[in-house]
């Protein structure tokens, strides 16, 4: 274990709100600090998301075991250059109703804690975060920390570590970052730094002015008046970045406001992505928005796949009650109508399950504790002869598969077979499920498997309907080949593209500054 040869300095990012920007700016200190041979490692003490990424377990390495993390972390993790593991995010909560959430304390599932009220659970949830942070601070020159929301939230206050807490715990420079396009940036800076006790506000060393359209020079008198009022100066302005390439952790409304994304070229290919109620790992797509030809559209009613070349069902955190939400909106008559006509239907995880036969929960796996107790079966698309079946032990798997074709593909309505391109092309992937899934047509093989390194079946197709369990599909540079003939860009020159907006935003040598006591 490497020792820093002085205390690792900690760098916080706090938000005047949820979405101000926390978590780009964060992957933007991890690559920037990383930039300057700085050893970085990133930290949230808890974060709820439902996307999530496989990673090793604490001091595991490559070969022990595997836990779950909230996805920025991940990436936060590749933008430091570091190996991502379950101390960057030490609790992770996955919303599975409006009520409750699966909680997951060092990448494991863990069923007690789920069940309690959130004020006592928070307290038992700090000694897992604050192990876990002065770990990785011994380990580390520079630990970048996200906050939640807003640290300046009086009537959870006491009973938040994810904030203050967290940061009086690593004596954290902190930034408070807001989204200047909403309005009334410099009353939510001023109000959260005043809201704070004095112990609190004597961390933040920096405001941080996110998404701004137009010249700066007019922001002027308001910084100044900002810092003769609080003693804290704004540190930077940085631009409105569109297009920067970094998955968004938990909004589907994308460049324009509007559910869908732009393209900077003509449009060849129509993608719609079926946004369900409990839908998860949603940061897989990035790479599809990132295509200049690709359009996006994230589907919530029948109409919006109109005119879909393709159609997309992605994981969910609770398959069943979003497999009933796509029955009652109307949802799975398209996607079935869609199937008949040769058209493309991918679904992923929660989505494969959806295409089968039924999906089954007799023990109540998914959502436990709901207010309204979904029936033990539903009834799936049909599209795929499958049965699923939950169990309590949950699938965490860093995988390599590959695709075998069975016979020759049957295709549909004379259409060509898309997913024909990606037969026998080896894909590194990961797998987060509850559910146990067979094939139980005995009379006809799928037309191609996806199989592991122990030929276990993980994926498969029927003419233009295909499911897998893998996730990261579109990650992977022989896949975007294989079905688009060209590759998006690395998450490499995305994390530098985000470090040098913050070389263009901060004053030189403001920074590292920060690193000092």
């Amino acid at each position: 274990m490497r020792h820093a040869p002085t205390p690792a300095r900690a760098v916080m990012v706090l938000g005047t709100s949820s979405g101000a920007g926390k978590s780009w700016l964060t992957t933007a200190l991890c690559r920037w600090y990383a930039r300057q041979g700085l050893k970085v490692a990133p930290f949230k003490a808890q974060n709820m998301s439902n996307n999530a990424r496989v990673v090793p377990g604490p001091g595991s390495g490559l070969e022990g075991g595997l836990g779950e993390i909230g996805s920025a972390q991940y990436f936060q993790a590749l933008a430091a250059r570091a190996m991502p593991d379950v101390r960057m995010n030490p609790v992770l909560l996955k919303p599975e109703h409006d009520t409750a959430s699966q909680v997951v304390v060092m990448g494991q599932v863990r069923r007690d804690y789920s069940t309690m009220p959130w004020r006592s659970r928070s307290e038992l949830l700090w000694p897992h975060a604050q192990q876990a942070l002065a770990s990785l601070m011994s380990e580390h020159d520079v630990v970048v920390i996200e906050g939640a929301g807003s640290p300046a939230e009086i009537n959870l206050h006491d009973n938040d570590f994810v904030n203050m807490r967290t940061a009086l715990a690593a004596k954290a420079a902190c930034l408070l970052v807001t989204d200047i396009d909403r309005g009334g940036a410099f009353a939510h800076l001023y109000g959260t730094h005043q809201l704070l006790p004095q112990a609190e506000r004597a961390l933040i060393r920096g405001f941080v002015l996110n998404r701004f359209r137009g010249d700066a020079a007019l922001l002027a008198p308001g910084p100044d008046q900002l810092q003769a009022l609080t003693g804290v100066p704004t540190m930077a302005v940085i631009p409105m970045q569109r297009g920067h390439g970094l998955p968004e952790e938990d909004g589907l409304y994308e460049d324009g406001g509007g559910l869908g994304s732009a393209t900077s070229g003509t449009v060849t290919r129509r993608i719609a992505i079926v946004a369900y109620p409990r839908i998860s790992n949603l940061d897989e797509f990035q790479p599809l928005r990132n295509l200049p030809d690709v359009k996006l559209v994230w589907s919530r009613q029948a109409r919006d796949l109109d005119g879909a070349d393709w159609i997309i069902l992605p994981g969910s955190k609770h398959t069943r009650a979003d497999l009933q939400w796509l029955h009652d909106q109307g949802l799975a008559a398209a996607i079935q109508a869609h199937a008949a006509q040769g058209r493309p239907v991918l679904g992923i995880c929660g989505g494969l399950q959806m295409l089968g036969d039924e999906v089954r929960d007799v023990d109540g796996v998914e959502g436990a504790g709901a207010a309204s107790p979904m029936p033990t079966s539903v009834a799936g698309l049909k599209l795929l002869p499958l049965h699923t079946r939950f169990d309590a032990t949950k699938a965490l798997r860093a995988t390599r598969a590959t695709w075998r074709a069975s016979h020759e593909p049957s295709g549909s309505c004379g259409r060509q077979d898309v997913w024909a391109a990606l037969h026998g092309h080896a894909i590194d992937g990961y797998e987060i499920h509850h559910g146990r899934t067979s094939w139980t047509d005995a009379a006809l093989a799928p037309d191609a498997i996806l199989v592991d390194d122990a030929g276990q079946a993980m994926g498969w197709q029927r003419g233009a309907v295909l499911g897998v369990y893998l996730h990261g599909l579109f990650e992977s540079s022989a896949v975007m080949q294989a079905l688009f003939g060209q590759q998006a860009r690395t998450l490499d020159s995305v994390f530098d593209g985000l470090a040098d907006v913050l070389d263009q935003s901060f004053s030189s040598g403001s920074l590292m500054q920060l690193l000092q006591p």
